[in-house]
């Protein structure tokens, strides 16, 4: 083989529902985490706002990473790895869990023989090592391939797809002690910082798969109707956020966050399109154009427990199955709820099964490439 000066690091460039990124294997990777996250800095051009110099997106939806192995876990067939990364730092953040890039893992599998389809409909487990949370996703390989082309539409990708559908198995407190990691379903709090007057708020922490700090988009003198593009260029309103993050960290458990990416920070308002609850998302500088998968789930969760700050805005469906609509600023994110009545829980409901539709798509097979004075490759 040709010397160069590059190493090539095999991946599928792959969109996972509203996100997209490289796709790897393990073993393809470094083993050793701080030269991993090296490489991947590397192969998507961060720190860099333009991302130039590599793979990424500019922009946090874009500048995301999946890891794929085999797992060794009974029942479950794969592991996946995921890493938020940012165009501006040089940060690597396995922390948090992505739903949007979990909707890929499967399809990725398949497509790189990880994994043979099973008929017209392909279901494995995955265990998504960021927080230990596992779950079901079902593809659909008609005619012994994956298939990407369907009728399925969601709110933030273009046209329609073939489905993926990701049921969740047990994602309470999936980075937290708990589903509400304060012990509470709703704390008040007074906020203090540089810049503002101190103002208090009522407040719902909750992680059913992602850490959120949920919130009255008015108890912040905003409608929660903003457009991301004023949102994002609100500097009084990011500079509150961020003191409120800093703050109520500290009561979920967190510790320091200054340099995480979670808790999301959520603001709601009164469903505006027939849906249950709309939503504007910081994730957690930058509004979100739409919402995250798992950060759906825990606002549908936030929806149903009694006293939440979404109590008496949230139009919810009757009955213990409910599918509960959350608008967010490019339209809607449908969460399938099962529940039952839980009257010694805070909140007085289980949530006893939680599961979503997504789609996904092979954009590119090829070859990340980094310097070689950076990391040579595997070795032989």
């Amino acid at each position: 083989m040709k010397a160069s000066s590059q190493t090539a690091v095999p991946c599928l460039l792959m969109r996972g529902g509203t996100s997209k990124g490289p796709f790897y294997k393990a073993a393809d990777l470094p083993s050793d985490k701080a030269l991993r996250d090296k490489v991947l800095l590397a192969a998507m051009g961060s720190p860099d706002k333009r991302q130039i110099d590599g793979l990424g997106g500019a922009h946090p939806l874009t500048s995301k990473v999946g890891i794929v192995s085999q797992s060794s876990v009974p029942g479950v067939a794969l592991d996946f790895l995921f890493a938020q990364l940012q165009p501006n730092n040089d940060t690597v953040d396995t922390t948090p869990n992505c739903g949007n890039m979990l909707a890929a893992v499967v399809p990725f599998a398949l497509e790189t023989g990880m994994l043979q389809v099973q008929g017209d409909q392909t279901t494995f487990r995955v265990l998504t090592l960021n927080t230990n949370m596992q779950c079901d996703i079902t593809v659909d390989t008609t005619g012994g391939m994956v298939q990407y082309e369907g009728n399925a539409r969601i709110d933030g990708a273009p046209g329609t797809s073939a489905p993926v559908v990701i049921n969740f198995l047990d994602t309470a407190g999936s980075v937290c002690s708990g589903l509400l990691p304060t012990g509470k379903v709703r704390d008040t709090l007074t906020v203090t910082g540089q810049g503002f007057a101190p103002f208090t708020l009522d407040v719902t922490c909750i992680d059913n798969g992602m850490p959120l700090v949920m919130f009255k988009a008015s108890d912040v003198g905003r409608t929660g109707y903003e457009s991301v593009a004023d949102l994002n260029t609100d500097a009084e309103l990011k500079t509150k956020i961020e003191a409120l993050r800093l703050q109520v960290s500290l009561l979920m458990g967190l510790g320091d966050v200054s340099q995480k990416n979670y808790p999301k920070m959520t603001l709601i308002a009164a469903p505006q399109n027939g849906g249950a609850l709309s939503t504007r998302s910081f994730i957690p500088h930058v509004c979100h154009d739409a919402i995250g998968v798992l950060a759906a789930v825990t606002v549908g969760t936030a929806c149903v427990l009694e006293g939440s700050v979404c109590d008496g805005i949230a139009v919810m469906p009757t009955g213990a199955a409910k599918n509960v609509s959350v608008e967010h600023p490019t339209g809607e994110f449908s969460v399938a709820l099962q529940t039952e009545p839980a009257p010694h829980l805070p909140g007085g409901q289980n949530v006893t099964q939680a599961a979503l539709l997504r789609t996904a798509r092979l954009l590119m097979r090829g070859e990340a490439m980094v310097p070689a004075s950076l990391w040579s490759g595997p070795a032989a």
